[in-house]
């Protein structure tokens, strides 16, 4: 039987997923690794989409509300980034079985989300 732990875990991570469902927000997470650590201020994100400003906003609110996006004001601008830990985390969430368990996928395959270049393979 799954402890309320790993109950939680799998209804935030579902939250995680369901906002990243939908195409417009799955793009701005890809968008967003790319420009990481520094970000993107919502008319550059505006610009790669091509979306009305009133939509973006409101994908990137889902974002931030489920902790996969965090901004920052400086001046009068918005600097959005990815938030890659808890990206990291559900990856790794996906993944412990796989790895731990039944070696179905070796740890050092795994992608790791770092803090230099964006996306880099994990190294053991």
């Amino acid at each position: 039987m799954a402890s309320n732990k790993t109950l939680e875990q799998v209804t935030r991570y579902a939250d995680m997923f369901a906002a990243m469902g939908a195409e417009p927000r799955l793009r701005i997470v890809q968008i967003l690794l790319t420009a990481h650590p520094q970000g993107l201020i919502v008319g550059d994100i505006q610009d790669e989409l091509g979306i009305p400003a009133s939509t973006l906003s409101h994908h990137l609110e889902k974002l931030k509300n489920e902790g996969l996006v965090a901004v920052r004001r400086e001046g009068t601008f918005l600097w959005y980034t990815a938030n890659t830990e808890a990206l990291q985390a559900i990856v790794n969430f996906l993944y412990a079985e796989c790895c731990t368990r039944n070696k179905a996928i070796e740890p050092g395959e795994l992608v790791s989300i770092g803090p230099k270049c964006g996306l880099e393979k994990r190294s053991q």
